[in-house]
């Protein structure tokens, strides 16, 4: 069972979808786009404040929110009701982002599909490293392995197919690109996405209060640096030390 419904002034268009009998999931578009990953997040946070009796946990994505229920607390009908009150319309679905700087090193050991991407767009490997850096990237979603933060945003010019040959292991903290998108590693994984660098910081760390560096919604841009440069910040995060920047949401 389903709905789609937008009234006038009222809530975004969605629809509400049964996933097994311990799940609901609100759609809100087919599409990677900001605004429609804005409702999701609106969506996810006002969840989390109506603090619904028999909801275990919310999961968004890049359009949808899937919300995760006992149905022994909570009956599917009830939920989607109270759901239904919640979902935003587009005025109000933006809230303040944190905006991250997060140190890279490029190429070389560290990015090993750096060369191979500029020679498949015709650039140089300053190119690729400048059109990188120079864009501002959104987290759409965590998924996949903890703490994988999938970016939106990357530059048109390197928009690059997957490989052909995927890798069966890749570095943690990697920072990669694949078809539209950007990403930065958490754990150790196989992945056909081109490695261009590498980050210092830890993506993933369980000393922290809260394990994931990146949340869905935050900014996220690159900081070039040198390979020295990138020892010295290591050595600082596996101390367990801050090396990325953060400016806290407004």
């Amino acid at each position: 069972m389903s709905t789609r419904k937008r009234a006038a002034g009222g809530p975004a268009a969605h629809r509400i979808l049964q996933a097994g009998d311990q799940a609901l999931v609100v759609e809100f578009g087919d599409a990677i786009d900001a605004r429609l990953n804005g409702l999701v997040q609106a969506l996810d946070r006002r969840v989390a404040k109506a603090a619904i009796d028999g909801v275990i946990e919310c999961v968004p994505t890049y359009r949808s929110l899937m919300i995760v229920y006992d149905p022994l607390r909570i009956g599917s009908a009830a939920l989607r009701k109270r759901v239904e009150k919640l979902v935003p319309n587009s005025a109000d679905a933006e809230a303040p982002a944190r905006r991250w700087t997060i140190p890279v090193a490029y190429g070389g050991a560290h990015g090993l599909d750096l060369e191979e991407v500029a020679r498949l767009h015709g650039l140089t490997t300053d190119e690729v490293i400048a059109l990188h850096s120079g864009a501002e990237y959104r987290v759409y979603m965590i998924g996949f392995s903890p703490g994988l933060a999938y970016l939106g945003g990357l530059p048109e010019q390197l928009h690059t197919p997957r490989r052909t040959s995927p890798r069966l292991r890749v570095p943690a903290s990697s920072v990669s690109i694949g078809g539209i998108q950007a990403a930065v590693f958490s754990v150790e994984i196989p992945s056909g996405w081109h490695l261009l660098g590498r980050t210092p910081e830890r993506m993933f760390d369980l000393r922290r209060k809260q394990p994931f560096l990146l949340g869905a919604g935050d900014h996220v841009r690159f900081r070039p640096i040198a390979p020295d440069e990138y020892d010295r910040l290591a050595a600082l995060a596996e101390r367990g030390e801050p090396v990325a920047q953060c400016e806290a949401a407004a």
